[in-house]
């Protein structure tokens, strides 16, 4: 297996919508938050502002952690790809900078089509990524919904 490795994600909400990058396989649209791997010697904060950067063209002001998930391959439907992987994700709440029109960003994702703004009330109609969060994101400030969400699908 290889060694685990921090992941960082913003959830971006802006008129009830969510902002995700767009990709695409053989069964269709999915979407994902936008962010990625910690480099050595970034803090978290300086790792998801870089991601922001490359995948959405966008500076964002870092609020709350949210959610924590552990990501390990062999347990997702991406097993045949993905199986050695296993990531610790770190969800923060982002603003956009103020000013910030979001686009795809000059170092976009392998595969990123594009970003997309997905309707909060509609997620479960979409292929998002973790596909778990689809239920807790519309619910970020409610206090009974956990931090640490698991290995969650």
């Amino acid at each position: 297996m290889k060694p685990i490795r921090n992941g960082v994600k913003g959830i971006i909400i802006e008129n009830g919508r969510l902002l995700t990058i767009k990709l695409e396989d053989e069964r269709g649209f999915w979407y994902a938050l936008p962010g990625g791997g910690q480099e050595p010697g970034e803090t978290l904060h300086e790792a998801l502002r870089r991601e922001c950067r490359e995948e959405i063209g966008s500076e964002v002001i870092i609020r709350d952690l949210r959610f924590v998930r552990d990501y390990i391959g062999a347990n997702h439907e991406f097993a045949f790809s993905d199986s050695e992987a296993h990531q610790v994700e770190l969800m923060f709440l982002c603003d956009l900078r103020e000013g910030t029109d979001p686009r795809s960003g000059d170092v976009p994702d392998e595969g990123q089509l594009g970003i997309e703004w997905l309707d909060l009330d509609r997620l479960d109609s979409y292929r998002l990524y973790p596909l778990g969060l689809r239920a807790l994101i519309p619910r970020h400030g409610d206090p009974s919904v956990p931090v640490y969400v698991r290995d969650i699908s």
